[in-house]
């Protein structure tokens, strides 16, 4: 009777693992699909996703990524951090989280979603792309913010001297594609023209930096997360 018991829960443990794997979506080739620049499409399918896996966390992420305002996009990565701190995106959510305030010069906010990715999830490989936008910064937030016009962002810009050239480019298309791809994975991308010669093309760069040796510590990390064969640059000349 005892060992029939055993079985019983083994079987029902098993059942209940299994619905709650059957209740997930993999993304990734809809992650995928957003770095080729389909967003149209995968937007086109999230609806049906949503219907299919009403209960899957990993969507909650995929609408992120595909969520165009920044403040609508905040919500779902903190509702996913929230309600699924297992989710296989959790530290993605919590790297993009960082990387929002970051943008916006909430430096305080930022850090405690920084720390939070440092604890809970020691392993994740967001920790060293977080660790190229670290800087010290001892004012409050409430005189960080974005709507306050006494800053002068033209000094801002001049202080960071260098950047990571990703790729050159004569079709714009390409290039926004890759500005796209690096700026869904949470980080800072810009695109110049430089004249070769008589052809345009267009530049991508990934990140700011001070110092060259912050950029040449980033290098690396650049070169494997989007498969390029980038150089350290220096910019605002």
């Amino acid at each position: 009777m005892k060992k029939l018991f055993l079985i019983s829960v083994f079987v029902i443990s098993f059942i209940s693992a299994s619905q709650i794997k059957a209740q997930e979506v993999d993304i990734v080739p809809y992650l995928k699909m957003i770095e080729q620049g389909k967003i149209e499409e995968v937007k086109s399918k999230l609806l049906d996703l949503k219907t299919d896996y009403p209960k899957s966390s990993n969507l909650i992420f995929l609408e992120g990524v595909l969520t165009e305002n920044g403040q609508d996009a905040v919500v779902l990565y903190q509702t996913l951090v929230e309600k699924y701190p297992k989710s296989a995106y959790a530290d993605a959510a919590i790297y993009r989280l960082y990387s929002y305030y970051f943008a916006l010069g909430l430096y305080n906010t930022a850090d405690k979603n920084l720390n939070m990715l440092k604890k809970d999830y020691p392993e994740s490989p967001y920790i060293k792309m977080a660790a190229v936008n670290v800087v010290k910064n001892d004012v409050e937030e409430t005189t960080q913010r974005p709507d306050q016009t006494s800053i002068d962002n033209d000094n801002v810009e001049k202080e960071f001297l260098y950047s990571v050239q990703a790729g050159a480019f004569t079709n714009s298309d390409n290039a926004i594609v890759l500005k796209k791809e690096i700026e869904n994975a949470g980080m800072i991308s810009f695109i110049q023209d430089k004249n070769v010669a008589g052809t345009v093309f267009k530049v991508v760069y990934i990140g700011k930096f001070e110092t060259r040796r912050e950029a040449e510590d980033f290098l690396p990390i650049a070169n494997t997360r989007f498969r390029i064969a980038g150089r350290v640059v220096e910019i605002n000349q």
